[in-house]
């Protein structure tokens, strides 16, 4: 539980250290892209908090996978992009391992959102 709410809260500080980032995966089909680094960034933060709360866990884990299923196709795009030449400092296979690796985030939040601290002990 603690390692996934870090790993959403510097996922999301990231968004506003390193927004070149973020926008140039964003498909162009997209309008607003500066507000969707901020927003997304900010959804991170918050839902990586509220992780930490037992009353808001489950809600926030939703929430997670719900920013996830949401963010999935500009990793799709990209892949794409990645294929027809543009350069993002990233390997091709690299960029066909992080699609599935998206969905073991999710079942990484889908088990969190049950999780109780009387439960560790």
């Amino acid at each position: 539980m603690y390692s996934l709410a870090l790993f959403y809260i510097v996922a999301g500080t990231n968004h506003f250290f390193s927004p070149e980032f973020y926008l140039e995966m964003m498909p162009d089909y997209l309008p607003f892209h500066e507000l969707l680094n901020v927003t997304s960034g900010l959804s991170e933060i918050t839902l990586g908090l509220l992780v930490l709360y037992e009353r808001m866990r489950k809600l926030a884990c939703y929430g997670i996978i719900l920013l996830l299923l949401a963010i999935y196709p500009a990793n799709i795009n990209m892949l794409l992009e990645a294929l027809d030449g543009k350069d993002f400092g990233f390997p091709i296979w690299a960029l066909y391992v992080r699609l599935p690796f998206q969905f073991l985030f999710i079942y990484w939040a889908w088990a969190v959102r049950d999780f109780k601290l009387s439960e560790s002990t």
